[in-house]
């Protein structure tokens, strides 16, 4: 990305819950990378309510560098409303959003920023193939349902939208984020949703992604998850079939540009 005459380029969004044992070291990564890009960019760490040291960690940060800021709700509410309140702050060209354990290294960033180079409204991780390390056998299992729920209901034609690093044109997520409802862990499912209802395009692109213990993410939440699932369906509608539309800024209909149709990483299969 190139520096603009004047605003943020960049804003990295992450949300938080009870993370002050892993939040040191993914706030030195993302400072790290952050600071040798060369563009304007701010870091919103998003605490959901947190009950450990978590807030103290990220205002520590934030009083080194007043490019980090920290937002608070007082009571935990869920992943969805944490990013969602940490999107509605943010001012940047683009914001990514990014789960605390940085699974997907930051570095994978440029992946992303490359898809929105080429006109794309949105880039969202993709995790398979030789990309990954392996989940666990339950992991892998609940991913697996989860993503043909998810083809079903809301988003047909993609392949793993649950991935925690996403990619967006910023005035669009604001816009998308600031219409959207639902709190857990569907609040991703909802907003690709929007973008699609909005007619605003986005592509699924390879990751590296390393599974982390530590997920806060259990089999008990599944009935949740369903249920949120079961909401987007009824406040959106059945989503539009893949092909029905063009993925190209410009209107044209290049296959090869389709979000749906995208060459997807080694042993994934829609």
């Amino acid at each position: 990305m190139k520096r603009t005459p004047a605003g943020t380029e960049l804003s990295v969004v992450i949300p938080v819950f009870n993370e002050s044992r892993r939040l040191p070291a993914t706030l030195t990564a993302v400072l790290d990378h952050l600071r040798g890009t060369g563009i304007d960019w701010e870091l919103i760490v998003s605490d959901d309510g947190s009950t450990d040291d978590t807030y103290a960690v990220a205002a520590a940060a934030a009083g080194h560098d007043p490019r980090v800021r920290v937002v608070r709700h007082p009571v935990n509410r869920g992943k969805g409303h944490a990013v969602r309140l940490g999107v509605a702050g943010s001012r940047g060209r683009r914001v990514l959003v990014c789960d605390a354990d940085l699974a997907t290294p930051i570095a994978e960033l440029d992946r992303l920023q490359a898809a929105l180079d080429d006109g794309f409204d949105a880039a969202i991780g993709s995790r398979g193939g030789p990309f990954t390390v392996d989940r666990p056998p339950v992991r892998r299992m609940l991913s697996d349902v989860g993503g043909r729920l998810i083809r079903a209901v809301a988003l047909p034609g993609t392949v793993d939208t649950q991935c925690g690093f996403k990619l967006f044109d910023g005035a669009k997520a604001r816009a998308a984020f600031a219409r959207a409802c639902v709190d857990g862990w569907a609040f991703d499912i909802e907003v690709l949703r929007l973008f699609l209802a909005s007619g605003w395009s986005f592509v699924e692109v390879p990751v590296a992604w390393t599974h982390q213990s530590g997920s806060k993410l259990r089999p008990g939440h599944c009935l949740e998850v369903l249920t949120d699932l079961a909401r987007v369906r009824l406040r959106h509608g059945p989503p539009q079939r893949p092909g029905t539309r063009s993925a190209r800024p410009d209107g044209g209909s290049d296959a090869s540009r389709d979000p749906f149709a995208i060459p997807l990483p080694p042993g994934r299969a829609a």
